[in-house]
């Protein structure tokens, strides 16, 4: 087995972890679901790549995710930090008193479940034999009703990533930050979180955790690591990859750096523009140094940019967007666990399976050596069929990567293209090899082509779970099918009641069209923190960095730059 841990670290990253683990425990269900669609019983997918056995103290078999997730205390909801399956019994109050001073203890009242996580729990207590870890989603048309409130009451209620997650997690993979207490609009730069891992206990009881994931592994491929990086979760990372770096050596890192639309929203002034813009060449630069291929996600507008063609969602809600992105994650992942029985297995349910050391040697380990990817995706992919399908199926393909240029044309371009549940002709699921032609046609015909381009293919769509939002335009069928005129007396917006599970495409890219990201960095900092008489200065400083480390940051931005392109400007360009 090839095992994968993955690590969330933040408020975003979570949210987008939650729906992440939501897909894959819906695949799970569904699996195993004798009324189920046919199509998810061959997945051909190890989610043991994902996922561990284990058993309660009541000898009860769990499943749960190989997980460690990082963020506020009080960050949890209504869920406990202990997860749900094994009980815990709460410390008892010492009576030894060392402080001969007034004490008073505050109680914080408990957060009420939602109308889902009630349902949730009043199906496993009605289920006299649980498959712990493991819930099907919506097939029971009694609850139709039932389901509609849940869906309803999610769309207007999500405060919390657990509102929402419909998975069981093991106790060591939720961990709060204890005694930081703090709204996120408050932790929003480098500099706050700098102090944060080595406080206390913490940055040991995170390594301790992701300790006890990685040594019950046989051959572990790799960690991705998720983090959102648009505040001071973004200095925590970076010392706990630092950590990670010099503790597992020879594993690779795989890291994503998320951020939401509302994350955007803070650059009022223009001394909050600055900061931001500090923050973001400083994070960038410093996450970077710790892993082996880093992939930056999250667009200022995603409600109205190309890739919500066919989505209706709100960008002032986390919910919504990070449903989008985790859909994205889970596509490009599928070939770290696809199942390799052989070729006749291959070629009807899976192919172009690889691990996360093989796709970063793919993408970051070719002859430029470049380690930041973009990501590019369509949701739902279009079928196969129809007029310039080829250069429709490459140009539903549209950036989830900010600051990117487009229409560049990169003769060492590099990508990783995955392709699940496709439509062929007659509204069939396209096989995995009509895909493959279909693809290899498409760049045969197309002006531009990478110099490679690896496509993995899974028969399998992405299955849509009840407590997915509502963010399907009308135009979307019940299975992520593009129609050709709109639902009739329907909403605008279609959810996991209307559609069961759509078509998926995503891409990695290493590309050129990077370097305006990578620019706008390496330029902000020069402005505001190195030039003479910068007006970020002060700011740097109270962050901790002097102005050697600033120019060593200049530096690592620069030799980026330089490795996509020898012959920039901006790589040279000096105060």
């Amino acid at each position: 087995m090839r095992e994968i841990v993955t690590i969330q670290v933040g408020g975003f990253a979570n949210f987008i972890g939650s729906h992440f683990w939501n897909f894959q425990d819906e695949l799970l269900g569904l699996a195993g679901d004798p009324n189920g669609d046919p199509i998810f019983k061959n997945q051909h997918l190890d989610m043991d790549v994902l996922y561990r056995t284990g058993e309660t103290l009541q000898g009860i078999a769990t499943y749960t995710p190989r997980l460690v997730s990082v963020n506020f205390q009080g960050s949890l909801g209504s869920m406990s930090s202990h997860g749900t399956l094994y009980d815990h019994n709460p410390p008892v109050p010492s009576h030894v008193v060392t402080w001969p001073g007034n004490v008073s203890t505050h109680l914080s009242e408990p957060h009420k479940k939602n109308l889902f996580l009630q349902s949730l729990y009043e199906e496993e207590q009605e289920n006299l034999a649980p498959m712990d870890g493991i819930n099907s989603g919506k097939n029971d048309r009694e609850s139709e009703i039932q389901d509609k409130d849940i869906v309803e009451s999610l769309e207007n209620g999500v405060q919390f990533w657990t509102d929402f997650s419909k998975v069981h997690y093991h106790p060591q993979s939720l961990y709060e930050l204890n005694g930081l207490w703090m709204d996120a609009q408050d932790f929003n730069n480098y500099g706050i979180g700098m102090d944060v891992f080595s406080e206390g206990l913490r940055g040991e009881e995170m390594n301790e955790r992701l300790r006890f994931f990685v040594e019950e592994c046989d051959h572990i491929q790799g960690i991705q690591f998720v983090v959102d990086d648009s505040g001071g979760f973004s200095s925590v990372a970076a010392d706990f990859l630092e950590n990670i770096a010099d503790e597992y050596t020879n594993t690779p890192i795989l890291l994503y750096t998320v951020r939401g639309p509302e994350s955007y929203m803070n650059r009022r002034s223009r001394r909050q523009t600055m900061a931001c813009e500090l923050h973001d060449a400083i994070s960038f630069s410093r996450l970077s140094s710790f892993c082996k291929l880093i992939v930056p996600i999250g667009l200022p507008l995603l409600g109205r940019s190309k890739v919500s063609s066919y989505l209706c969602l709100e960008d002032e809600k986390p919910y919504h967007c990070s449903a989008v992105y985790a859909a994205a994650l889970h596509s490009i992942t599928l070939p770290f666990r696809m199942e390799t029985l052989g070729p006749a297995t291959d070629s009807c349910y899976v192919s172009g399976a690889v691990d996360v050391y093989g796709l970063i040697q793919m993408l970051a380990g070719q002859a430029r050596q470049n380690i930041v990817a973009t990501l590019d995706a369509a949701m739902p992919a279009p079928s196969l069929t129809g007029k310039q399908v080829e250069q429709s199926l490459l140009g539903s393909l549209h950036p989830f990567t900010p600051e990117i240029a487009e229409d560049v044309e990169d003769l060492q371009e590099v990508e990783s293209l995955t392709i699940h549940g496709a439509f062929g002709s007659g509204g069939y699921r396209a096989s995995v090899s009509e895909v493959e032609d279909t693809v290899h046609a498409a760049y045969e015909n197309a002006t531009t082509k990478p110099l490679f381009s690896h496509l993995s293919v899974a028969h399998c769509p992405l299955p849509i779970p009840l407590p997915f939002p509502s963010i399907f335009g009308n135009l979307v069928g019940q299975h992520g099918e593009l129609l050709g005129s709109p639902v009739m007396g329907g909403r605008p917006s279609r959810g996991s009641l209307d559609v069961h599970s759509i078509p998926m495409a995503a891409r990695l890219r290493s590309t050129s069209a990077i370097l305006p990201f990578l620019e706008n960095r390496l330029g902000n900092l020069r402005r505001f923190g190195i030039a003479r008489g910068a007006s970020g200065t002060e700011l740097l400083r109270s962050w901790g960095f002097a102005k050697d480390e600033l120019e060593d940051t200049a530096e690592r931005l620069s030799k980026m730059i330089m490795t996509l392109d020898p012959h920039s400007q901006s790589s040279s360009d000096s105060d």
